[in-house]
């Protein structure tokens, strides 16, 4: 049971500097007004297997809190006035142009 238990932890840990990375990527690709529809889903889907990988890891007794040491940055507001793009308005029938 307690090679279980290991194996659950280093899935445990892979999965959330995946999460972490998955994030940075999609918030590259939201400032870019890019789709990030893909990477969105992938997180999704990375939720629902921690979600039921903590499950198991309950049923098992396992109450230690996981320690990850991820690469990734953690996010900071920006320090430089953020500016937004004008977005285009479609006229709806019957409007015409100022």
């Amino acid at each position: 049971m307690d090679n279980r238990i290991n194996e659950i932890r280093r899935q445990i840990r892979a999965l959330r500097v995946s999460m972490l990375e998955a994030e940075a990527i999609m918030r590259q690709q939201i400032n870019r007004d890019e789709d990030c529809a893909f990477v969105a889903g992938d997180l999704l889907k990375m939720r629902l297997v921690m979600s039921r990988l903590l499950e198991e890891r309950g049923t098992l007794g396992d109450r230690e809190p996981i320690i990850v040491h991820a690469s990734v940055a953690p996010r900071r507001r920006a320090a430089t006035p953020i500016f937004l793009r004008v977005a285009k308005r479609e006229l709806a029938a019957g409007e015409t142009r100022a």
